[in-house]
């Protein structure tokens, strides 16, 4: 999957899944979206839980730095691109989504807005280290407008996203698409 096809799942469905166990894996599956951040695995597990996802019709993005095994070291978005069907990877770690990027995988760097120092690290954001910026809380609007205007690089308003304000609000102030853990949400 290229990035130019994610986005453009993304303009049709842009409520993307984030699941943390089996029983929301499940939800999701039976859900329209057609995009899971898979938040959750062990190395032995995700390889299935990527392809149960692909047997649905859907994308899977795996989140490196959640996958219980996984080190943050570069060898781990080898892992997930040799034996696991992702289509793309979630770090907060920009070696990691660098070097997933470099294996073909579509590159998704998370990042925490906590305070304005976090914002000031956002906008020294280097292109080559992702292909999609995914910020952290979702509900900040005038956040998510600047660092869409500073980064050139599609984004996406994650966590705290809880109804169709939430979703229209970060829609608005220029977010691709909102990740939300809520089943609720993705059946809008």
């Amino acid at each position: 999957m290229k990035t130019k096809e994610l986005l453009g799942i993304l303009s049709s469905q842009p409520i993307i899944a984030s699941v943390k166990n089996d029983e929301e894996l499940e939800q999701a599956l039976q859900s329209d979206v057609g995009v899971i951040f898979l938040l959750y695995g062990t190395i032995l597990s995700v390889g299935e839980l990527t392809q149960r996802v692909h047997q649905s019709g859907k994308q899977v993005f795996v989140h490196l730095d959640m996958v219980e095994g996984l080190a943050p070291k570069e060898v781990a978005a080898d892992f997930i691109a040799r034996t696991t069907a992702a289509d793309g990877v979630i770090s907060t770690k920009a070696q990691l989504t660098r070097r997933a990027r470099g294996l073909g995988l579509v590159a998704i760097q998370r990042f925490f807005l906590l305070d304005s120092k976090a914002m000031s690290s956002m906008e020294q954001f280097s292109p080559g280290a992702a292909d999609v910026v995914e910020v952290l809380p979702g509900l900040m609007p005038k956040a998510i407008h600047r660092v869409a205007q500073s980064i050139r690089r599609p984004v996406i308003a994650g966590g705290l996203i809880q109804d169709k304000e939430d979703v229209i609000t970060a829609l608005s102030a220029g977010a691709v698409a909102v990740s939300t853990t809520n089943p609720q949400v993705w059946a809008m």
